[in-house]
This record gives C-alpha cells, sequence and structure tokens, in this order.
C-alpha cells in the first residue's frame, strides 16, 4: 500500500495505502498548500520591447516576487495556521502518460480533519481503493479497509513531525500537506522565485477567489484564495523540467474552522484490529503472508 504512489496499482501492498495518487504527490510536494489559480486572462509582466535600455531589460527578466502576490500567500497561510481545528474535502486531479502518448487523468478525494498540534485523520473513499490515516498524537494508523491490512507506527508529537516521519519512513505523503503544517507559507518561502497576482475569479469554488502564481523549486503553481476569507479554492501545479508538462490539480470545499471536534475522531477500533504489517517504505522488501502479524500488541512484525 503507498499513499505516496510510486506506482499505480501494481504489486501487494507493503505499507499503508493503495491509492492512486501517484505524481500529484511529488509534483504538488513543495506548493500544494497554496491555493491555485490558472491564469487564463493575465500572466506576468510582458519584456520590454527591443531597443528598450538594457538595464530595464535586465531588471524585467529578473524574477519578481510581487507585494500584492506575497501578501495573499501570508494572509491564506495566517487563516490556515490559526485554526485550532479544521475540515475539508480536496479532490486530487493528475495527469498520467498513457500508452498511446496523451495523458489520461486520474482522480481521489479526501476527506481532512485535523487538531493542532497533534491530531489529524484522512479518510480517502476513491477513486482507487479506500484508505485512511490516523495520527493521534501517539500513534500513526494506515489503514486498508479492502485488505483489512494496517500498519501502525509510534508517533512524535506534533502533526509536522509526524508527516515528516511518514514520509521518510514509510513514503506517505499527501499532496495537500503544506496547508496542514503549522506555518505554510514557511515551505513555499524559502525557494520562492517569482510569484504575482492575476486577477479575480467568480467561477472558482463557488466564491470570489484572488489568482495568484509562483514558483518554487521547479514546480510552477497557480493559485485561487478565497477574496473573503483567505481560504484554498483550487491548486494547479507543473513541474518546468518535465518533459510531458503533465498537469496536477487539487479542488478544495466544505472549509470548517474551528469546529467542535469528538474525542474519538483520530482513531478507529476497526483498523487497530485489522491484520498487520510493517510500517516501511514501498520499496522495502516484499512481505511474505507468514509475515503479517494480526496479534493486538500494536507494533508491527520485524521483517529485517
Amino acid at each position: 500500500m503507498n499513499l505516496n504512489g510510486t506506482g499505480f496499482g501494481t504489486g501487494r501492498p507493503s505499507v499503508t495505502f493503495t491509492m492512486k495518487v501517484k505524481r500529484v504527490c511529488h509534483a504538488l510536494l513543495p506548493a500544494i498548500f497554496a491555493f491555485a489559480a490558472l491564469g487564463a486572462h493575465a500572466g506576468p509582466p510582458a519584456a520590454p520591447a527591443s531597443g528598450t535600455d538594457s538595464n530595464a531589460t535586465a531588471q524585467a527578466a529578473k524574477p519578481a516576487l510581487e507585494p500584492r502576490a506575497i501578501e495573499l500567500l501570508k494572509a491564506a497561510s495566517a487563516r490556515l495556521a490559526a485554526a485550532r481545528t479544521m475540515s475539508f474535502t480536496v479532490v486530487v486531479s493528475y495527469e498520467s502518460p498513457s500508452v498511446p502518448g496523451p495523458p489520461l487523468v486520474y482522480t481521489t478525494r479526501s476527506e481532512v480533519l485535523l487538531q493542532r498540534p497533534d491530531k489529524l485523520r484522512v479518510i480517502t473513499p476513491g477513486d482507487g481503493p479506500a484508505s485512511a490515516f490516523y495520527y493521534d498524537g501517539k500513534t500513526i494508523m494506515a489503514y486498508s479497509p479492502a485488505e483489512n491490512l494496517v500498519a501502525i507506527a509510534k508517533a512524535p508529537p506534533t502533526i509536522d513531525a509526524a508527516l515528516e516521519q511518514a514520509y521518510h519512513d514509510a513514503a506517505i505523503y499527501f499532496p495537500f500537506s503544506d496547508m496542514i503544517v503549522a506555518d505554510p507559507y514557511k515551505d513555499i518561502a524559502d525557494g520562492l522565485t517569482l510569484a504575482f497576482y492575476i486577477g479575480q475569479s467568480h467561477v472558482v469554488g463557488g466564491t470570489t477567489t484572488d489568482m495568484v502564481a509562483y514558483q518554487t523549486g521547479d514546480t510552477f503553481v497557480q493559485l485561487w484564495i478565497g477574496a473573503e476569507d483567505k481560504l484554498p479554492r483550487r491548486a494547479r501545479a507543473v513541474f518546468r523540467n518535465d518533459s510531458s508538462q503533465l498537469r496536477h490539480q487539487a479542488d478544495f470545499s466544505d472549509w470548517r474552522l474551528d469546529l467542535a471536534v469528538p474525542e474519538d475522531a483520530f482513531t478507529s477500533a476497526k483498523a487497530a484490529s485489522a491484520a498487520r504489517i510493517p510500517f516501511a517504505r514501498p520499496d522495502a522488501e516484499r512481505i511474505a503472508p507468514e509475515q503479517v502479524n494480526p496479534s493486538a500488541n500494536g507494533e508491527p512484525s520485524k521483517t529485517h
């Protein structure tokens, strides 16, 4: 099982989820928090016409960080970071090469619930096999209900640290992770080389949004941010060094901030009682059937 998705429905699950999320997880990794905009009506300033002052031309060619774009990114980050509890639905669409050549589009939907600083739940009913991720501040559980398999690991005391552990230990990555960390803006600021304001849309997300585009590393992101509530409505990204220019998109809806959350929302007795498999990366050694440990001690069997 592989939430991060290095393959597409291939082989026996070795840890966590068998979700169809493949490339989008990596393509949106640096920036997905940031609520994308498509920029169909505007773009960065045009280069000066030939014959203009060379210094002005050089200045115009430099990557620009427009103050209004930065202000919007910071405002959205602050709104998300200030929420003690938060829930939303995200539909992720990503392109993948096909045998004939033109890319195919695949989608997943996840229902996300968190409570800062140490609780997170992600339920993904489809497309693809259903999966669930539970983090309650002490334990991480990655559950595949179809196979009734669960990977369990002891967890660090914050959402940020749990996300990092899940990624490094089991290649679990959520394409919206930069939106749920403690400081979303910090996750994109270090590699930020371009940011500009595009304009407003009255179509996306059923509300008025401000459209911003930016580049961090080799990832170019277009984004829509709610004009009034500063919450993300859409994120769209592409790798600049991807010769196929495959596109990846996340649409956010059903926002609820500072909602009341039941104490037992971040664990599952059904998941905890499933057959255990190691909490390990999908490229780890394949698990033999006899190595699956259905014991109730909360620890995966040792395979290495």
